[in-house]
Order: structure tokens, then C-alpha cells, then sequence
């Protein structure tokens, strides 16, 4: 055979396996069809729909680079949740790594009834709300422990399109990590790592390593 046509062939195959690999599944894209995406190593899964799961670091999910910082996983975390509120972000310190919070509810918290009776808003990375003179749907201590407001860090390309597509009311299912960014310039960002907290540091930071999104019914 002349050596052109090795050579072709050999480009050919390349090509092929090239493209295979632009396939991969992690590559997909998550829309609004709720499809699961993994885009890194996943933690384990939560069980209880009511109540986000925190799991210890799998060895095989170390740190990693993202724009000119180190990304260090912390724990596991997964949960299923209604979106309150959302909030975009591109001007502050922390934009380039968490282009948008959201404020999640679960368990009682997830009810819509409950998130009506609160008047719910976001600004500067943080999560407020109030109530009426009827006073809180939920005692105090279960609206702290079951809502956080947590900034999205996404894995990928992909996973921030999905992100960019969740609106408050939606329900999501949220798989990944919390970490702390270190900056190469010394700038720190460490994520709460309990449901408990409230105030300054409180909020969760997430690397998302895939989402899945149920948009309510009309």
C-alpha cells in the first residue's frame, strides 16, 4: 500500500478516537430535561430526600487548578432542595470561581407554602429573609438548619450552562464538594462545613459535579 495511504489512514483513525472522546459522557449537557451530568468525581448519594448528605473526602478527588487558585475538596455533599432564590454575581472577588448563589431549602423548609409566608432576598453573598405579623412559618431554628445560601462553583462549561438555566421554585438535585479556593495571591474561600450555622461564614461553598433540575408544574 503507497505511504500516503497509511498515512491517511492513520489520520483517519485518530480522528475517529478524537471525536470519541468529545463524546464522553461527562461532556453532556444539562438542560432543563433534568438529566444527571457528572463532570468530576461524584460523592456518595444521599438517601433522604429531607436532608443533604455530608461525606468524607473519596481519595481519588484531589485538589485541582481552576483559574489561578487550588480548589481543595473538604467533604462531600449532596442534596435535593428548592430553590428560593438565586442571585447572579460578576463584579466581587469571588465571581470568576461562583458565578451565582443559591438559596436552597429542604425538608420542611422545601414546602411552598413556607417559602410564601417568607419574604426571601439575596445581595453581597448573603441569604435574608422575613416575615409578617403572623410571624415565621417554621420556628427559627429549623429555618436556619434546613436553608443555606451556597455558592455555586461549577465543575465545567456544562455544568455552569445548567446552573445558568435553575430559577427559584425549581427543585435540584446538587452533587459534589465543599472546598476551600486558595489563590495563588493568598485570597482564601472556605465553605461552612455544617447545616447548622448561621451569619458570617455560614454559607456553603460547592464545586457542582453534576445537577439535576424538576422544574414545578404550571
Amino acid at each position: 500500500m503507497p505511504r500516503w495511504l497509511w498515512v491517511g489512514l492513520i489520520v483517519s483513525v485518530l480522528g475517529l478516537v478524537w471525536l470519541g472522546n468529545r463524546r464522553s459522557p461527562t461532556a453532556q449537557l444539562a438542560g432543563s430535561g433534568g438529566e444527571l451530568i457528572p463532570a468530576c468525581v461524584l460523592p456518595p448519594r444521599f438517601t433522604d430526600e429531607n436532608t443533604p448528605l455530608q461525606s468524607p473526602v473519596d481519595p481519588s478527588m484531589t485538589s485541582r487548578r481552576l483559574e489561578d487558585a487550588n480548589v481543595i475538596p473538604l467533604a462531600g455533599f449532596s442534596l435535593q432542595a428548592r430553590v428560593l432564590s438565586r442571585e447572579n454575581y460578576s463584579m466581587d472577588s469571588g465571581a470568576r470561581y461562583s458565578p451565582l448563589d443559591l438559596a436552597l431549602g429542604w425538608g420542611p423548609m422545601a414546602d411552598a407554602t413556607v417559602d410564601d409566608a417568607l419574604d426571601i432576598s439575596q445581595g453581597g453573598r448573603w441569604y435574608r429573609y422575613r416575615w409578617g405579623a403572623d410571624g415565621p412559618p417554621l420556628p427559627l431554628g429549623t429555618i436556619i438548619s434546613h436553608s443555606a445560601n451556597m455558592h455555586m462553583v461549577p465543575a465545567d462549561a456544562n455544568i455552569a450552562s445548567a446552573l445558568s438555566e435553575v430559577s427559584a421554585g425549581d427543585v435540584v438535585r446538587l452533587h459534589g464538594w465543599l472546598i476551600r479556593i486558595e489563590g495563588d495571591n493568598g485570597w482564601r474561600w472556605q465553605s461552612s462545613l455544617s447545616r447548622e450555622d448561621s451569619g458570617s461564614g455560614a454559607c456553603e461553598l460547592v464545586y457542582v459535579c453534576a445537577i439535576e433540575r424538576r422544574v414545578p408544574a404550571p
